[in-house]
């Protein structure tokens, strides 16, 4: 079964267009270095919780909209390769130029246990 990355990023709501760009502009290299596949989704319908929330996991600001992504892999080994071929070949300066406050986001790898119909 393949394997996940997930990510919740706070992203200032009239950076919509620029944060779009930036992630498609960054697929191409996850995908020569072995993602199947990459779902960024904008908050249309995001609550305020009681206990807790998407929006205070990222401590999201009024003029900020949560983003729900996702990015496939075909297995946790091809992930883990590619992040160490990013690091060491990243120029630093550009996680300066994101669209959103990279202190914020949350993210994790997730080993599916359960999938059912067909994925989007």
């Amino acid at each position: 079964m393949s394997y996940i990355d997930g990510f919740v990023i706070p992203v200032p709501t009239a950076k919509r267009e620029e944060y779009r760009a930036h992630e498609e502009k960054w697929w191409p290299t996850f995908q020569k270095l072995g993602a199947l596949s990459l779902v960024v989704c904008w908050g249309d319908e995001v609550p305020p919780g009681k206990q807790t929330d998407f929006l205070r996991a990222v401590e999201a600001k009024p003029d900020e909209t949560v983003v729900f992504c996702w990015m496939t892999w075909p297995d946790k080994e091809t992930r883990s390769a590619a992040y160490k071929v990013m690091e060491a070949e990243m120029d630093p300066t550009l996680m300066a130029d994101m669209p959103f406050d990279g202190k914020r986001m949350i993210y994790g790898g997730f080993a599916p246990i359960l999938s059912l119909g067909a994925a989007q």
